[in-house]
C-alpha cells in the first residue's frame, strides 16, 4: 500500500529523462511494466482476469482459483459476499506475483447474443454499478490493482477491433457509462482499459471522452491502459488520456517508443503529457506496493473452497420449481431412500466451469455434477444422452500418456532453426499456449518448430479421432506413420480472438484395439503460424468412441425411466460463449433440447440444471419439473450443485439478465458496413420487453427459493437519505418468510414516471437490498435510493424533472406488489 505523497511521486517523474519516460509507456512484456530504478520503481504485473488470478503463465502447470463466471457474482446481488470474492482474488493475485488484476468487465449485457456475455454483470445499469463497485472495493482493499473495462461500449465482439459504436449522448451517460462512473468516484478503481472499438468516429485509444469524461468530469487520478494491442497511432494516442500501451514491447507491439521519442522532439506531442502519463504509472506502483518505500500488503488468507462452494450456490437461479420438487428429500417420497439418481446430459461429467477467452484459467481441481453428488452420497447412475460439443476436445487421462505409459501427459521439445533441441516440458495435458516467448526455453525467433510426444491407449476397441486445433503447419504421426501434414488457416477477417479461441480443426481416425496404444507425435513449425510474434497455442484433440446420438438418448431415457430422479445437465461449449466472436443462436448445441423432452416424458422428476454463462432457449421449459440456472459455476460447481439439491444451501439468485422466451426482438450484435447503431436508446434488457408487450420466459430479477414470502408493507421518507448525508430517497419495506424453512429474499424497488415530459423506459431499478429471515420472521427492509436514479441527462448535464415519480417494490421486475409514490422537486 502507498506510502508515498504526491509530491513525492512528481519528484520520481522529474528524475526521469524524456528517453525514460517514453520507456515506461508501452510494457515491458506481454504482462508487465518496465521497471526504472532511478524512480524507485520495480517491475509491475498485470493479469487477466474475470474467471481467476491466471499469472504469467497460461497452462495447467500455473494453477489458478477458478470463481463462479460474473454473471454469477451479479445474480447473487450480494455486494458483501462479491467483496469477498474481491479479497479471494487479491490474496491468488500476492500468491502468483500480480500486481494489478485486468478485471471486472463492466460492460452492459445489451444482447444475449454477446460472445462475452458470461464475463459481464448484467443488463442492467445499477446492478452492474453496485456488484462492480463491491468487486473493486474488495480487490483493491488487500493492495491489487482492479483495471475495469472496456471503456467504452465494447458490448459484443464483431469486428470489435474495428466497429464504430453510434450511439447518442443520454444512453452513453444513462447505461454504458453509469457503472464506470460509479466505480470510478465511489471505489476509487486504480486503472481503466481502453477498448478496441470506435465510439461516434475515434478509437477508443484516441477517444477525447478519456479526458474530458475520466480526468476533467470525474477527477480520475488512475491511469488508463489500452486493451492487447489496441494502440493504433503514435500522436493521435500520446494526445489523448491513454497512458499505457499494452504489451510490449514497443519494438514488436507498439505504436510509441522511438516513434514518441520523435514526437516529442519535433514538438508534435507535449512532453507534460508525458509526465502526467508517467505520474499516474507511478501513482498506480505506488498503490500496489511498487515503488521502493512501499509498506507491504499481505491480503488475509482465505478458504477457498468454502467461499466459492458458498458462493456457486448463492449465484443458482432456482427458475422453476413445479411441485416442489426441490430440495430433494434423501428419504424419498414414501420414505424408503432417495433411490437411483439418473444424471444425464452432456456437461454432467465433465462440466463448463467457465467462459472461453482471456478469462480461462486453469484451476487445480473441478468438482463436475458426477463428483458432487456422487460425494454427497447419493446412488447415482451416468449417461451422457448427447454430444453438446460441436469441437472434439483436448486428449486427456485416461487415454493421454507419456512417452512410456507410466503417467498421464506429453512431452514437449523445443528446436532451434538449426534442428538442435534447445529445452523441453513435462506436461500433464494436451492444451498448449504459451505468450510472447517460450518462458525459460526461448524468445520466439530461438524456436522454430516444437513437438510434442505422448502415447494414446485405447479404453475400448473403436475408431478413435486424433487431430489438432490450430493456426500454421502441422505434422501429425502415430507409430511413425503419417496422419496428416498440413497448413491450417483461419477464415479471412477473423477476429484475434477467435483465432486464439475456435483455430480450424484437422483430424484423422484411428482404429485401435482395448487396451493398444500407440506412440503420437504432433511437430509444429512455429513461424508458419501469423500469430507467431503474438504467441504459440494449439491443442492435440482427441474424440473417443462413443454411441451415435439415437444410441445414447434411447439410453439416457431408460436410465431416466428406470430411476427415481433425473438430473439433466445441459449447456453450452466454448465454441458457442467466447471471447472474439458472438453468438449466432441462442439454442443449446445438439440434440440438447430432444434429449430433456424425452428424459422429462420417462421420468415426471426431472430437474434441468443449465450450465450456461448466458441465456439459451428452452423450449421444454413448461414440461420439466424444476429448472436450475447455474452459470459457469468455478471449480466448486459440482459441490455447490449438491449443497443446493438436496436443500443443504438455498438457490440464492435471482436473474441479472433477462431470459427470453424467443430470438424474437432481440438486439443485434452484427455492424452493418462496419457501424453498430445502438438505435433502440435506453430500451435494452427488460426496458425492451415492456415497452415492446413481450412476456419473457424468465424475467430480469426472477428466481426462488425454498421458503414463500409475502410482501407487506412499503413506506417512503425523502429525508432519510439527506440526514444520512446521501441525497436520495430511503425506501422501507417489509417482507415476512411465510414458509417452513429459513430464507433469502432479494427485495427489488423500480421507479417509473409515467406522465413523464422525457422518454423513459416503463420502470427501471433503482434499488434493492437482501435480506435473510427465518420461517415467520418479519423483516423491514432499508433501501436507499441514489439521487441518479431520478435524474435523466440533458443538455450536457444531469437534471431532475420535477413531479411524482412512481416506486413499486418486489420479487422481480414482473412482481411487483407494493406500491407508493414520491414527489421530487
Amino acid at each position: 500500500m502507498r506510502a508515498t505523497g504526491e509530491a513525492d511521486l512528481r519528484s520520481r517523474v522529474a528524475r526521469l529523462s524524456l528517453e525514460q519516460k517514453v520507456r515506461l509507456l508501452t510494457g515491458a512484456d506481454f504482462w508487465a511494466c518496465y521497471p526504472e530504478p532511478v524512480a524507485g520503481l520495480r517491475r509491475i504485473v498485470t493479469s487477466d482476469g474475470p474467471a481467476g488470478v491466471r499469472g504469467e503463465t497460461w497452462d495447467e502447470r500455473d494453477t489458478s482459483a477458478n470463481i463462479p463466471s460474473p454473471t454469477a457474482l451479479a445474480a447473487t446481488w450480494d455486494c458483501d459476499r462479491v467483496a469477498a470474492i474481491g479479497r479471494l482474488l487479491a490474496a491468488e493475485a500476492r500468491r502468483k506475483g500480480v500486481d494489478v488484476l485486468l478485471a471486472p468487465t463492466v460492460n452492459l449485457h445489451r444482447t444475449p447474443y454477446g460472445g462475452r456475455h458470461f464475463e459481464c454483470f448484467s443488463e442492467d445499469p445499477l446492478l452492474t454499478a453496485r456488484i462492480g463497485v463491491a468487486y473493486v472495493r474488495g480487490l483493491q482493499s488487500q493492495g491489487v490493482g482492479a483495471t475495469v473495462k472496456h471503456f467504452i461500449c465494447n458490448d459484443s465482439e464483431t469486428e470489435r477491433m474495428s466497429v464504430d459504436v453510434r450511439i447518442d449522448d443520454r444512453t452513453l451517460r444513462e447505461l454504458y457509462l453509469a457503472p464506470f462512473e460509479a466505480i470510478v468516484r465511489e471505489a476509487g478503481a486504480w486503472a481503466v482499459m481502453a477498448s478496441y472499438n470506435r465510439v461516434n468516429g475515434p478509437t477508443m485509444t484516441e477517444s477525447p471522452l478519456l479526458r474530458s469524461i475520466l480526468h476533467d468530469e470525474w477527477g480520475y487520478d488512475g491511469l488508463v491502459m489500452s486493451d492487447w494491442t489496441a494502440t493504433r497511432s503514435t500522436e493521435a494516442a500520446a494526445r489523448a488520456a491513454l497512458d499505457l500501451a499494452m504489451p510490449g514491447p514497443a519494438e514488436r507491439f507498439g505504436p510509441w517508443g522511438d516513434a514518441l521519442l520523435e514526437a516529442v522532439r519535433a514538438g508534435q506531442v507535449d512532453e507534460a503529457l508525458l509526465d502526467d502519463k508517467v505520474l499516474r504509472i507511478l501513482r498506480m506502483a505506488a498503490r500496489v506496493g511498487g515503488l521502493d518505500d512501499a509498506v507491504p500488503v499481505s491480503p488475509a488468507p482465505v478458504d477457498i473452497p468454502r467461499e466459492l462452494r458458498a458462493t456457486a450456490a448463492a449465484s443458482f437461479v432456482l427458475a422453476r420449481n413445479e411441485r416442489s420438487l426441490l430440495p430433494l428429500d434423501r428419504s424419498g417420497p414414501d420414505g424408503s431412500g432417495l433411490g437411483r439418481v439418473a444424471l444425464i446430459g452432456p456437461n454432467a461429467e465433465i462440466a463448463r466451469t467457465l467462459g472461453g477467452g482471456s478469462a480461462t484459467v486453469y484451476p487445480p481441481y473441478t468438482v463436475s455434477p458426477l463428483d458432487g453428488l456422487r460425494a454427497a452420497g447419493l446412488d447415482v447412475a451416468l449417461a451422457p444422452g448427447t454430444l453438446g460439443h460441436l469441437r472434439p476436445a483436448a486428449a486427456r487421462a485416461p487415454w493421454l500418456l507419456r512417452p512410456g505409459g507410466s503417467t498421464s501427459g506429453s512431452v514437449v521439445r523445443f528446436f532451434s532453426p538449426s534442428g538442435e533441441v534447445i529445452g523441453s516440458e513435462q506436461r500433464d495435458g494436451a492444451v498448449f499456449r504459451w505468450m510472447s516467448g517460450f518462458a525459460a526455453i526461448g524468445a520466439p525467433e530461438q524456436i522454430d518448430r516444437l513437438e510434442v510426444s505422448c502415447l494414446i491407449r485405447a479404453t475400448e476397441a473403436g475408431t478413435y479421432q486424433l487431430g489438432v486445433t490450430g493456426i500454421g503447419r502441422f505434422r501429425l504421426l502415430a507409430d511413425e506413420g503419417v496422419l496428416f501434414d498440413e497448413t491450417l488457416t483461419m477464415r479471412k477477417g477473423a477476429d484475434v480472438g477467435e483465432t486464439l479461441m475456435a483455430p480450424p480443426v484437422r483430424l484423422a481416425p484411428l482404429d485401435l484395439a482395448a487396451g493398444q496404444s500407440v506412440a503420437v507425435r504432433l511437430e509444429h513449425d512455429v513461424h508458419t503460424s501469423p500469430m507467431a510474434g503474438f504467441g504459440t497455442f494449439f491443442q492435440l484433440l482427441l474424440e473417443v468412441p462413443h454411441g451415435t446420438d439415437d444410441e445414447e438418448l434411447q439410453a439416457a431415457v431408460a436410465l431416466a425411466a428406470g430411476s427415481d430422479i433425473a438430473v439433466v445437465v445441459v449447456g453450452t461449449t466454448a465454441e458457442v460463449e467466447s471471447e472474439g466472436f458472438d453468438r449466432t443462436s441462442l439454442a443449446l448445441p445438439g440434440r440438447q433440447d430432444e434429449l430433456v423432452r424425452k428424459v422429462a416424458a420417462a421420468n415426471p422428476r426431472t430437474v434441468v440444471v443449465v450450465n450456461s454463462g448466458a441465456p439459451v432457449l428452452m423450449p421444454w421449459a413448461g414440461e420439466v419439473a424444476a429448472i436450475l440456472l447455474t452459470w459457469f459455476g468455478g471449480q466448486e460447481f459440482g459441490n455447490a450443485l449438491a449443497d443446493v439439491l438436496l436443500g443443504e444451501a438455498e438457490p440464492g439468485g435471482r436473474l441479472p439478465t433477462t431470459w427470453p422466451a424467443s430470438e424474437a426482438g432481440l438486439l443485434s450484435a452484427q455492424p452493418e458496413d462496419g457501424v453498430l447503431r445502438y438505435t433502440e436508446g435506453l430500451f435494452i434488457g427488460y426496458r425492451a420487453f415492456d415497452r415492446d408487450g413481450r412476456e419473457p420466459l424468465f424475467p430480469f430479477g426472477h428466481g426462488g427459493g425454498y421458503t414463500t414470502w409475502s410482501y407487506d408493507s412499503i413506506t417512503v421518507d425523502c429525508d432519510e437519505g439527506n440526514r444520512a448525508g446521501v441525497p436520495g430517497v430511503a425506501v422501507c419495506v417489509e417482507v415476512r418468510n411465510t414458509g417452513s424453512r429459513p430464507g433469502r429474499e432479494v427485495v427489488q424497488v423500480y421507479a417509473s414516471r409515467p406522465d413523464s415530459a422525457v422518454e423513459r423506459p416503463a420502470k427501471w431499478l433503482a434499488g434493492f437490498a437482501a435480506v435473510d429471515a427465518g420461517p415467520g420472521e418479519t423483516v423491514n427492509v432499508g433501501i436507499l435510493l441514489p439521487e441518479r436514479a431520478f435524474q435523466h441527462w440533458a443538455d450536457g448535464g444531469w437534471t431532475l424533472e420535477a413531479g411524482t415519480f412512481g416506486l413499486a417494490a418486489g420479487s422481480s421486475s414482473a412482481t411487483l406488489p407494493l406500491i407508493a409514490s414520491v414527489t421530487l422537486k
